[in-house]
């Protein structure tokens, strides 16, 4: 037999009040919309991030977006995909190489114009960045 804990008022408000802010946590969490794909923490207007003749066609450039490494691709003539650079396997950025994005940590590789694994370790693709194209400037959205 277990002998008997003796709690005093305040362990019982104090452990109760815990509970009752893990439960509010998790309601809230419940709440959530899901993961967010969009690598850009930024309310601003939308800047100008490139030229597209700063992005070869069927290739790659990695540029600044809010603070963070950004790929743009150019998979065809006027059309810009982008994605985050960070590799999702262990956080190192990628390296454009022609028409696939390279880790150079551990060897994964990306498809530049969707972002899908080619070859892992890496089980997940580039997360996507929403980008427009206005004219010849690529934009942040």
């Amino acid at each position: 037999m277990t002998p008997a804990r003796n709690l005093s008022r305040r362990s019982v408000i104090v452990w109760g009040g815990a509970g009752a802010a893990a439960a509010a946590t998790v309601a809230l969490v419940g709440c959530s919309t899901g993961p967010s794909t969009d690598t850009t923490t930024s309310n601003e207007p939308p800047t100008e991030i490139a030229q597209l003749a700063d992005i070869p066609v069927g290739g790659s450039i990695v540029v600044m977006l809010a603070g963070k490494q950004v790929v743009l691709s150019q998979p065809e003539s006027g059309t810009v995909k982008a994605f985050s650079a960070v590799c999702p396997h262990q956080g190192c950025i990628v390296a454009p190489q022609e028409k696939e994005l390279d880790c150079p940590c551990h060897g994964s590789r990306f498809d530049a114009a969707t972002g899908e694994v080619l070859e892992g370790p890496a089980t997940s693709a580039l997360s996507p960045v929403e980008v427009t194209v206005a004219g010849t400037s690529v934009m942040s959205a």
